[in-house]
């Protein structure tokens, strides 16, 4: 599938971003304008049924098969959010980045209790700016309105899909050198997830006190986390 992808930056460095669920690349603003000040050209995706990209059926072998098709092999450094970092996973031994780094990632998505999708559906048909902000009260007013044009240009019936996703993607020892991030609270990543992400050999780091979406609850936060990684 031909994906929408966005492309910032004339550096020397190539870093790809790849958005969460029901968002899209825009979500990245803050950290591309960080990325190119630092020298990168950043490369960053609509997933299939998200943004500008294309509907179609919703598996995450699917989504990772369109990263393969649409992004730049041999990246220096290649950074998936939730749904995002799910996909890069399942992407990142044939993508082959220098670096992949997974925030607070969707390896367990499966296991999330149906109530909760069900709120999800929810959040975004009903979503206003204000009950946004309502959510996200450290979020600035460009990620509010990123946030809401992602929710208008999400096909809702990827949640139809998500029901029937495999409940672990735990992933195997790295193949590439791999940070996974980590949110204070965590909505994706359990600590016994996280020991056990350690013992195949991640480099795991929370940000403390930044929720699910780091790079928007804690830009600063965010970025420190990767020192060593960008």
């Amino acid at each position: 599938m031909k994906l929408h992808v966005h492309e910032e930056g004339t550096g020397d460095r190539t870093a790809i971003v790849i958005h969460g669920g029901m968002s899209d690349h825009g979500t990245w603003h803050a950290v591309t304008a960080r990325l190119v000040a630092q020298g990168y050209r950043v490369v960053a995706p609509d997933l299939r049924g998200h943004g500008r990209s294309p509907r179609g059926t919703y598996t995450p072998e699917l989504l990772a098969e369109d990263l393969v098709e649409n992004l730049p092999e041999g990246a220096d450094v290649a950074i998936g959010h939730s749904l995002g970092g799910l996909a890069l996973s399942l992407a990142v031994e044939r993508l082959r980045p220098a670096r992949a780094v997974y925030s607070d990632p969707g390896f367990l998505l499966g296991k999330m209790e149906f109530a909760t999708k069900d709120f999800m559906v929810r959040m975004v048909a009903e979503a206003t700016p204000e009950s946004i902000r309502a959510m996200n009260p450290r979020w600035s007013d460009e990620d509010i309105a990123a946030e809401e044009a992602g929710f208008g240009r999400f096909d809702i019936t990827f949640f139809d899909a998500l029901r029937n996703f495999p409940a672990d993607y735990l992933p195997v020892p790295p193949v590439r050198p791999a940070l996974v991030q980590i949110g204070d609270p965590s909505l994706t990543i359990t600590p016994q997830a996280a020991a056990e992400l350690e013992k195949r050999g991640f480099d795991v780091r929370v940000v403390p006190n930044a929720g699910h979406c780091i790079h928007r609850d804690d830009i600063d936060g965010f970025m420190r986390s990767l020192d060593g990684w960008i």
